[in-house]
């Protein structure tokens, strides 16, 4: 007797069969990890509710920081709740996340006046950047809705040899540049760097520079290294000068740079941009971002 074909979920069909309420083959398929955080019976219970009156979903983008995890984002047929997948290389899916999908029409046609340059002297990695949640996660947050992370990666890592030392880091001691000409207005320095895994929530900027550019547009770089910065407050810097050094100060876990374009000088308080760049090109999480020529090279 010819043995029946076991189902399988991947990528391209995990919408279809969550909507055809095959619950228990996708749970089938999840981690060890997974399941013993939530029961097939708790599954299925908030699947087939987060179904209710939806008619399909359409696989809206996919995105991946190694070889091992690649995240895929479905959306239903209204653009109101979005599924999110985690599948690895051998098609395990390691997690799903259910809920609302926000976006910001208004605030997304909305880019700078000013044409900018990564502020950035070597090849990083994209790891937050997007103007959607599931690629950047400050996109709820409109002080900071279209900034980007960046780290340096090799070969999948982000470091060599032990995770505890921000010296194995490779985006710690790297170069930092004005991303377009300005005038300092502020200097944040002196916050120490932290062990990597630990933050400093209670100085989240940690050491960082803010930028005045014209068309009333400010830029920020944050999380740079103690005592690295070298320039003042007051001072005018020129497209593609350097301002300081990556660090993993404030709220980091580990050496990066959050750069973000503002309407004010106020983080807190101001309003995110989204960044027209020199090159023309927009990343987005999972891209890997060079150095642009500055506007006078």
């Amino acid at each position: 007797m010819e043995e029946k074909q076991k189902e399988y979920i991947n990528p391209d069909n995990f919408g279809n069969k969550f909507i055809n309420r095959e619950f228990q083959v996708i749970y089938g398929q999840t981690s060890e990890e997974f399941q013993e955080l939530v029961t097939l019976d708790q599954f299925t219970d908030m699947a087939a509710s987060f179904n209710s009156g939806i008619e399909y979903y359409s696989l809206e983008c996919r995105t991946s920081l190694n070889n091992y995890v690649t995240q895929y984002l479905w959306l239903d047929d209204k653009r109101e709740k979005e599924l999110r997948v985690s599948f690895d290389n051998s098609n395990t899916i390691l997690g799903i996340y259910l809920g609302a999908f926000f976006s910001y029409p208004e605030s997304d046609r909305n880019y700078t006046k000013n044409t900018y340059i990564m502020p950035i002297t070597d090849k990083w990695l994209v790891t937050w950047g997007g103007a959607i949640e599931f690629l950047n996660y400050h996109y709820i947050y409109e002080n900071q809705r279209y900034a980007y992370d960046l780290v340096i990666m090799k070969n999948g890592h982000s470091y060599k040899d032990s995770i505890n030392e921000n010296e194995n880091y490779y985006a710690f001691n790297r170069n930092i540049v004005a991303p377009e000409d300005g005038k300092v207005v502020k200097v944040l320095e002196g916050i120490k760097d932290n062990v990597p895994c630990e933050m400093n929530s209670s100085q989240p900027e940690g050491n960082c520079v803010i930028i005045e550019h014209k068309n009333n547009e400010y830029s920020m770089l944050a999380h740079l290294k103690q005592n690295s910065i070298v320039v003042n407050e007051g001072e005018v810097v020129k497209q593609g000068q350097l301002i300081g050094l990556c660090g993993n100060s404030g709220n980091s876990s580990e050496a990066h740079l959050h750069f973000q374009v503002m309407n004010s000088s106020d983080y807190l308080n101001g309003q995110s941009i989204r960044i027209r760049f020199l090159d023309e090109l927009e990343p987005i999480q999972g891209d890997f971002v060079s150095p642009s020529k500055t506007a006078s090279s």
